[in-house]
């Protein structure tokens, strides 16, 4: 899966290039992703979703594997949610587990 990092005032932003996240690239998804916030010392790590037109349960999983695989200090903002993917939280409570932007924040 291809995501798009960039570092700027302390917040790591992370672009999700795809237009999904499904069982078919779930796995994909974690690896780059812990890979991208293990590169970086960023406090502040913001998955920019406004990409994302489809997440099934699987891609909910591995955003909240994302969640949970960083440090305690450390926390996964996300922004861009289209209003597809914003349902998906909004009915699995995910919403009150995460920090939602309507954009990516400015550092």
């Amino acid at each position: 899966m291809e995501l798009l990092a960039q570092e700027s005032g302390g917040i790591l932003v992370i672009r999700a290039a795809q237009d999904r996240i499904d069982a078919a690239g779930a796995i994909q998804f974690k690896d780059r992703m812990r890979d991208l916030t293990r590169a970086s010392a960023a406090p502040r790590v913001v998955l920019d979703m406004s990409n994302i037109a489809f997440l099934d349960s699987s891609g909910l999983g591995a955003v909240v594997a994302v969640l949970k695989a960083l440090a305690p200090d450390r926390k996964l903002e996300l922004s861009g949610l289209t209003p597809t993917v914003q349902k998906v939280f909004r009915l699995t409570r995910m919403d009150s587990i995460f920090i939602i932007h309507d954009a990516v924040p400015n550092g």
